[in-house]
């Protein structure tokens, strides 16, 4: 029963019958449909027992844009336990195999994914990398501060007619934002797909584009869910995601959101730890902002994830790295970087910090400080002195942030 094996195509309308078992949902045909336009069977794996699926981990092949660079994650997704058989280890021969394949296929030096409960995925060298904040208000009493001239316009559209723009300037801003992933065309028809099954009552998903003399430098998805109280209308505004290049397209665009007639509410799950919006709107608390964990990373070769990255300041340090699932990882390893690029190989020379696999995906994407892991203990300081030079180098200037669970 707990052979693993790979499965093909033609079982994906199994493995998404579990996976709607596993996570609670009705198994609604057109999101199968949808879900296989993404699903990768060369990159999944599957337990059954009697001929019937009762396990299944996958992953997406994208990449994960990092501090200065854009790096092969492999996207962890689709992973499920049959409710029958839970408590029998076939989580953990999931992920241990998944690890080991990433390894050694040597494409992909991190794996990223989304966790449903955040105890799982450490005890699998997955570290916390970035946090996001749920953002639940009520919008009658914010306020934005005017703009300082009114350059640009907005206009409201369906989002398929404009994908080729809103690509374009996804690339462009991702390319300064941490956490966000690479989206193929397949990637676009997925998030673009507007199923009535996932409105929960709420409208069409509509896009709001600003648009400047060179083009649309700003974009937000969103959809309207109608609500009338005693005192009058109570309609919410749930926003997908907000992309701007620029401050004046952001500003404006977050302006419209929060004053559209007959709304009184407004809720945003992917909010950034530093969104900008923090900083503009004349009451912060009403944002009713809630932290939550979003993005788990593990680094799966020690070396070249920490090579692909950038730095913010030069560093050169030793470290001393312990990893139980993938031996390779363990060992001293030298890291010289900075700004411009970095390297990193196995050194004999005395270590000055020394972490587990799972630190070092926390600190990987700049969110997690060097010094708050250290007085946690998570990280130990060998060599007197050694946080405090070193934890500017692994921060960035953006926080990292989520942008879609996958």
């Amino acid at each position: 029963m707990t052979d693993v094996t790979v499965p093909r195509a033609e079982d994906f309308d199994e493995i998404f019958a579990l996976l709607s078992l596993a996570f609670h949902g009705e198994p609604d045909p057109e999101l199968r449909a949808v879900e296989r336009g993404v699903f990768e069977p060369e990159r999944a794996l599957l337990v059954r027992d009697g001929g019937t699926a009762v396990a299944h981990a996958a992953a997406f092949t994208r990449e994960l844009q990092v501090p200065g660079a854009s790096v092969p994650a492999a996207h962890v997704t689709m992973v499920s336990v049959a409710p029958t058989h839970r408590r029998r280890g076939l989580l953990t021969t999931l992920m241990s195999r998944q690890l080991r394949e990433i390894r050694d296929a040597g494409r992909e030096p991190v794996a990223v994914l989304w966790a449903s409960e955040g105890r799982i995925y450490p005890r699998f060298g997955y570290g916390l990398a970035a946090q996001r904040y749920t953002l639940q208000c009520d919008t009658a009493g914010l306020r934005l501060p005017e703009p300082a001239s009114a350059a640009g316009r907005l206009r409201l559209d369906r989002p398929a007619a404009h994908r080729a723009e809103l690509a374009r300037l996804y690339d462009r801003v991702r390319a300064d934002r941490p956490g966000w992933s690479s989206r193929d065309e397949r990637w676009w028809a997925y998030l673009l797909a507007d199923l009535k099954s996932l409105r929960e009552g709420a409208t069409e998903r509509r896009v709001l584009l600003h648009e400047c003399a060179a083009g649309v430098d700003g974009y937000a998805l969103y959809r309207t869910k109608e609500g009338w109280g005693r005192g009058g209308p109570r309609a919410e505004v749930r926003v997908d995601e907000v992309v701007a290049a620029t401050p004046e397209a952001y500003r404006s665009l977050w302006a419209l959101l929060l004053s559209i007639d007959l709304t009184r509410r407004l809720s945003f799950g992917t909010a950034a730890v530093d969104e900008p919006l923090l900083w503009l709107v004349d009451e912060p608390r009403g944002l009713g902002a809630q932290l939550s964990d979003a993005l788990w990373v593990r680094v799966v070769d020690a070396p070249a994830a920490l090579a692909a990255r950038r730095y913010a300041t030069e560093v050169d340090l030793a470290v001393e790295v312990t990893d139980e699932l993938l031996p390779e990882n363990a060992g001293r390893w030298r890291l010289v970087g900075g700004p411009a690029g970095a390297e990193c190989v196995a050194s004999s020379a005395p270590a000055q910090l020394a972490c587990d696999v799972r630190a070092l995906g926390e600190l990987y994407l700049g969110g997690a400080g060097l010094g708050a892991l250290a007085a946690a203990g998570r990280v130990r300081e060998l060599v007197p002195g050694t946080v405090a030079a070193a934890a500017a180098a692994f921060g960035w200037h953006r926080a990292p942030a989520p942008m879609e669970v996958f």
